[in-house]
């Protein structure tokens, strides 16, 4: 069937025929992940204003070459690259659909960046995308973009599985979706410094079933050194939802909850710790977020949120505190206005609708928000 994304037109397969989920073998096309591509697109034009020289464009796993054809269009080098011929083939009729240019190879991703360097190589594998990372990070020049849809593993749902694959421990708590985005993190900078390079997010968020994530790479060592310090645990109680968290490699869990004396704690890590994105190039990225794009107000509205929350390791989710309280959840702007006259700071958060962050402790959220009922 025939799409448009943005300014371009695409031939891709029927979503009828189950391949647009991505399951199985076989090219396919995920609708659902039109939002990622147009901040994408956003935040490759913003780069380019940080970074004018930047020309090559690697789309690691062609598929049906969307994201090549997407970044060609904006006036990159492309390369696409995919293992399946009629990925290629498909990748290339499309970039041909469109007057563009680009080189279209059917070859394992990770033997071609062992051969060549990229300015920005893009990873949006099925599942994880720690099997091509090293290649990546070893290879590029200025920035990688990373997407992983395996999010049990990486939130501790399934919690072998992300030891297994992100050398970290993790834990399912009522802020999954940013407990498997610090595992993420925590897993690519600790790659990258093996590299003796720095990938610093600029840019991060969590929608729906992926994470997804835009690395500025440094190749200073100390640089590096200075992000590895970032790297910590979070210790959580089960039973009053208290949380804490220290920086370091080695873990120092509390025997008791501080706040409830209970002992059911969790201990997760080691997670990033630091900054999720660099807030004002997220707003540059929103700048370049036009009308052509089919998710431009959804990713106009996650901008605005990502470059606005507070800088906190976790977030709390509103209904989770409530249900933990026994009392009904008031609205979210109310909710905040309470902390925020109670002294604290308080943002909305971009994982869920009922998220937010703030500086306070789960006992004076619940003193500030009922004393102002």
């Amino acid at each position: 069937m025939d799409v448009r994304e943005g300014d371009v037109e695409l031939s891709v397969p029927d979503a009828r025929d189950g391949a647009s989920e991505g399951a199985g073998d076989g090219v396919f096309y995920n609708p659902t992940q039109e939002l990622n591509r147009d901040v994408t697109v956003a935040t490759l034009r913003a780069y380019r204003e940080r970074e004018p020289r930047l020309t090559s464009y690697l789309d690691a796993m062609a598929a049906s070459g969307v994201r090549g054809v997407r970044a060609a269009a904006e006036g990159l080098d492309v390369t696409c690259v995919d293992v399946d011929a009629d990925a290629v083939e498909l990748a290339r009729e499309n970039l041909a659909r469109n007057d563009l240019d680009g080189d279209v190879v059917e070859r394992d991703v990770n033997a071609l960046l062992h051969e060549s360097v990229f300015d920005v190589v893009d990873l949006d594998p099925f599942g994880t995308p720690i099997p091509f990372v090293d290649a990546a990070f070893a290879n590029t020049r200025n920035l990688v973009c990373v997407t992983a849809t395996d999010t049990a593993p990486l939130c501790g749902a399934h919690q072998r599985s992300g030891i297994r694959k992100y050398a970290t421990l993790p834990q399912n708590t009522d802020y999954h979706p940013e407990m498997g985005l610090r595992v993420l993190l925590s897993a690519l900078v600790r790659t990258a410094a093996r590299y003796d390079k720095a990938a610093v997010p600029i840019l991060s968020h969590v929608t729906r079933h992926y994470a997804r994530v835009y690395l500025e790479l440094d190749a200073r060592a100390t640089q590096a050194d200075a992000l590895i310090d970032q790297l910590g645990y979070v210790h959580h109680c089960e039973d009053c939802l208290h949380r804490t968290h220290e920086f370091g490699l080695i873990a120092h869990p509390p025997e008791t909850c501080a706040a409830c004396g209970g002992d059911r704690l969790l201990t997760a890590g080691p997670l990033y710790l630091g900054p999720i994105c660099e807030p004002d190039f997220v707003r540059a990225v929103r700048e370049h977020v036009t009308e052509e794009m089919g998710e431009a107000a959804r990713a106009r509205r996650m901008l605005d949120t990502v470059a606005g929350e507070l800088d906190t390791p976790t977030h709390y989710d509103q209904h989770r505190l409530c249900k933990q309280w026994s009392r009904s959840a008031p609205a979210m702007d109310d909710f905040l206005a309470d902390l925020r006259d109670a002294g604290f700071e308080a943002t909305p958060a971009h994982y869920s609708g009922t998220s937010f962050k703030t500086d306070a402790t789960v006992e004076e959220i619940r003193d500030a928000t009922v004393d102002a009922e």
